[in-house]
């Protein structure tokens, strides 16, 4: 269904503040005697029942994401939907609808006019988290075991990339620029001489292992995987649930599954797990026939340290967004780390 006219829309449609308002409501829901919680996201709002979860996307723009219209919101949650049906599908319960009638009442799957969407969810505990099982100390080898057992034959299956071995290192010198530019902006503040640093070093990985990334892409290894990798998003059920996918760009989850290996080591490791690199990557040299090469884990593992800097300090664009100074802690958090892991792999 297309969008209103601009000349109608703030007479017909509710704005956002209408709709957190709404979804805020425990009566809203088909549930019965819920106690709802809600959770602000950069750019979307959860409202949490007692069997489901609810995600509204903000209309939000910035780069290369623009939500802005509810068209665009709905192809969005849609997609999210399918995406993530391939490591969560019982999870994944569909797209809902949030409708307005003539008489301007809110409802989810309402005989209304379609003016939103949200994924619906099924709500899993959040003690099972690996982010929660790192924080507890609970992590250990035999998880990671059961995670990597999940992702070898997702990464088998998935759509291989068609980028030649020089459109790949093109596209991760993009990753490389776009990430140094945003955090290099007066306004944030940084160290730009980090930043730069960082940057130059992740150059110079990527010309000095050029022949490593070639293998990987002649050998078909970089696929359509995840994209997001963190602990937040992987659930130790059995098997282990992994949701939260990419799905606002397909070239952001076209990854090389080592790469989103090291993703996630890295943010074990920021979460205080140094073994998680051992008992990951013991686990998929053995289970995913793969060696991947040391000098390309700490590339990664670098590389997005410094796109994770990028994210952290997008937050401050947002006039929502909170107080400054987490976020700016947070970018040069992972600014450090990806130096110290550019010091050892040139070391």
């Amino acid at each position: 269904m297309p969008d209103l006219p601009a000349s109608q829309r703030s007479a017909r449609v509710p704005d956002l503040a209408a709709k957190v308002a709404f979804l805020s409501q425990p009566a809203s829901y088909p549930e019965h005697g819920i106690r709802l919680e809600t959770i602000e996201t950069h750019m979307s709002w959860l409202f949490l029942t007692g069997q489901h979860v609810y995600k509204l996307k903000k209309p939000f723009h910035h780069d290369i994401i623009d939500y802005r219209s509810a068209g665009a919101r709905q192809r969005c949650c849609e997609l999210e939907f399918r995406l993530n049906q391939r490591l969560a599908a019982d999870v994944y319960l569909g797209v809902v609808p949030l409708t307005c009638d003539r008489a301007g009442r809110l409802a989810l799957a309402g005989r209304g006019q379609r003016i939103d969407s949200l994924v619906k969810m099924r709500r899993l505990a959040s003690h099972l988290t690996l982010e929660h099982r790192i924080r507890h100390g609970l992590f250990d080898a035999a998880d990671a075991r059961g995670i990597i057992r999940r992702l070898v034959p997702f990464f088998a299956d998935a759509a291989r990339s068609r980028w030649t071995p020089a459109g790949y290192k093109r596209h991760l010198a993009r990753l490389i620029g776009v990430a140094a530019s945003e955090l290099s902006r007066r306004e944030f503040g940084l160290d730009r001489q980090l930043v730069e640093a960082v940057a130059a070093g992740l150059r110079e990985g990527i010309k000095t292992h050029g022949g490593l990334l070639d293998v990987r892409v002649r050998d078909g290894r970089i696929v359509e995987g995840h994209g997001d990798l963190r602990p937040e998003h992987i659930y130790l059920t059995q098997p282990p649930t992994i949701i939260d996918c990419i799905e606002f760009d397909r070239a952001l989850r076209t990854r090389d599954p080592l790469d989103e290996l090291s993703f996630l080591v890295m943010e074990c490791e920021r979460l205080g797990e140094p073994a998680s690199d051992e008992w990951l990557f013991d686990a998929y040299r053995e289970l995913g026939d793969d060696a991947p090469p040391r000098p390309l884990i700490d590339l990664h593992k670098a590389q997005n340290a410094l796109v994770r800097a990028k994210v952290a300090i997008w937050h401050l664009d947002d006039p929502d967004t909170g107080a400054r100074a987490p976020w700016v802690a947070r970018a040069n958090g992972y600014l450090k780390i990806a130096r110290r892991v550019l010091a050892r792999m040139n070391g």
